[in-house]
């Protein structure tokens, strides 16, 4: 008979406890263990977690099953969320480059790291000016330091170039929002998707990058809602769904714009909605009207069928919920595609109301408190506008400067 290679309370100890194992398993006996509630931070979706905390260190996790969002649910990124805090790759200290050490670092106190990287940023600027210098930050740094991120380059560095990885991310989206509704923010809760009639999900692969999201998904079809799903690739989301729309890469814009002709052509539009909230739309039904649907299935790669019933199912329906991801966003023309989805929202009304939505399935964990927080070239905390005279005499008075020290807008 096979027999453990070591005690299992050491497995335990290593790699936390098995959610099948009994309570006081799950739980501990040690007296300094304690629960402490955080959230995941691997994706955008930030569900709820509860760590197993003994001393100091994370030993395993608890489910948090109030939490209203994923209710106790974790994706297997989530189940080993708590083991990277000691990993043994995790780097606990600085490192300088070293030719004569093992892979060519290593390690120096933070003291000193810090005290070089300050000389050496001081010797470029005094050379070559403030903007000789740039910051790069990330998406997955909490709110705070999104804010001191931006602040450290603005205040101390005094240089423009500071940006963050959300610009190979989501900005398409952001951008896209901000033309079509004026504010680039998350529309919709996901509890909204419960009841709706349809959900259209395009360029996202949902049920390996974002698993409690395709809980939703299949709880609103419990509920009688039709899956559309948008994709070149058949992802496992798209063997499951109701309808799929197998577009050619990049061409997601023609397909919207297709679809949106359609719409027109059978007048499935709330005309009250669009006179009520909409501008240009006009402009655009001029724009859909060389998408004919011969065309639309050419250029896209769908088959006409299966356009005809997207925009079917999308007009005809009481309620619907659009979201969509990097696969459309990561294109030279990925604020188009984000447009063009948002049409077939606003050109039917479904926003703004019970059961209707859209929105963007986010991939970081902060995506967008590090755009509106400070670290996004062209905005400030508060998603101000670093161009804008009153935001910019604010945020100076905020940070106790003059407003012309505050510099302008970086790369675009």
């Amino acid at each position: 008979m096979a027999t453990l290679p070591v005690d299992e309370r050491r497995i335990i100890d290593q790699f936390g406890p098995h959610l099948s194992g009994t309570v006081s398993e799950r739980q501990g006996a040690a007296a300094d263990e304690r629960l402490v509630k955080t959230h995941c931070c691997f994706c955008g979706q930030q569900c709820g977690i509860q760590l197993k905390v003994r001393g100091n260190d994370v030993v395993g996790f608890e489910p948090w099953y109030d939490f209203p969002f994923n209710r106790g649910m974790l994706c297997p990124k989530g189940v080993k969320r708590y083991l990277q805090g000691a990993h043994p790759d995790r780097l606990l200290t600085a490192f300088r480059r070293d030719a004569s050490a093992a892979g060519g670092f290593s390690p120096m106190p933070y003291g000193e790291a810090i005290s070089r990287v300050a000389a050496e940023v001081s010797r470029l600027q005094s050379a070559h000016g403030a903007s000789s210098v740039g910051v790069l930050s990330g998406a997955s740094l909490t709110t705070e330091k999104a804010y001191l991120m931006g602040k450290f380059a603005r205040v101390c560095l005094r240089t423009p170039y500071i940006d963050y990885n959300g610009r190979l991310c989501m900005v398409s989206a952001g951008a896209g929002n901000k033309k079509a509704f004026g504010i680039d923010r998350g529309a919709n809760p996901w509890d909204d998707m419960l009841g709706t009639e349809v959900i259209w999900a395009a360029g996202s692969n949902v049920a390996e990058c974002s698993p409690i999201t395709t809980n939703y998904f299949w709880q609103a079809r419990e509920q009688g809602a039709k899956i559309i799903i948008q994709d070149p690739r058949i992802t496992p989301i798209a063997r499951t769904c109701d309808l799929y729309l197998p577009v050619k890469p990049g061409r997601d814009a023609a397909l919207f714009a297709g679809v949106l002709q359609i719409l027109i052509e059978r007048d499935w539009l709330d005309h009250a909605f669009i006179n009520a909230h909409t501008s240009g739309f006009d402009a655009v039904a001029e724009y859909c009207r060389e998408w004919t649907l011969a065309r639309t299935a050419d250029v896209t790669g769908v088959p006409q069928k299966s356009l005809m019933q997207a925009a079917e199912w999308w007009g005809t329906a009481k309620s619907s919920f659009m979201l969509h991801a990097r696969g459309i966003e990561h294109h030279s023309n990925g604020v188009q595609n984000v447009l063009g989805a948002i049409n077939l929202v606003l050109a039917t009304g479904r926003i703004g109301k019970p059961l209707c939505g859209y929105s963007t399935i986010v991939g970081q964990a902060n995506g967008q408190g590090g755009r509106e927080h400070g670290q996004k070239c062209d905005q400030l905390p508060g998603w101000r506008d670093i161009s804008n005279p009153e935001h910019r005499k604010y945020i100076a008075g905020v940070w106790g400067i003059d407003e012309a020290e505050l510099p302008g807008p970086g790369v675009d």
